[in-house]
């Protein structure tokens, strides 16, 4: 993974070649356009990070923000992490139905969307998944999460 030492988006996205900086904006619109206001854009992790504000939320289990989503510059290609996704099946399944309504192919992991221009993803599903879940329903889901693993 490339660890970006960014302090801000700007700078983050200004170290960026020009292609990357084109996707990243655009996502990055997308997701602002659709982010409830109570999450919060931050530079975390070395890239730029979609958060529950610890004064929201500090019962964390490593004292970091809650991470929402977050959008990366890898070296091969982007990724875009979509916490929630994870932990809902009807969100990754209206992910992938948005996949197949462009034709594409998705390149995902647990949490991750790999891609190297921004045809290859479903910007407008990608939207709606981030407008889909406010921050109660996160931290909800979160908490059923970490305490199942807690108590097996």
């Amino acid at each position: 993974m490339v660890k970006s030492d960014a302090t801000s988006v700007d700078q983050y996205l200004n170290d960026l070649p020009d292609d990357r900086k084109r996707v990243l904006k655009q996502i990055r619109r997308t997701i602002l356009k659709n982010l409830n206001p109570d999450f919060e854009e931050t530079m975390n992790w070395g890239m730029i990070s979609y958060e529950i504000p610890l004064e929201i939320y500090p019962d964390t289990y490593n004292g970091q923000p809650l991470q929402f989503a977050a959008l990366a510059s890898q070296k091969q290609y982007v990724s875009l992490y979509l916490m929630s996704v994870y932990q809902d099946s009807r969100l990754k399944e209206f992910l992938l139905d948005g996949f197949k309504k462009i034709g594409k192919r998705p390149n995902i992991g647990k949490s991750c969307i790999r891609f190297k221009q921004i045809e290859d993803i479903p910007l407008e599903e990608i939207g709606k998944i981030i407008s889909k879940t406010s921050v109660d329903e996160y931290i909800e889901k979160y908490e059923k999460a970490r305490n199942s693993r807690i108590n097996t």
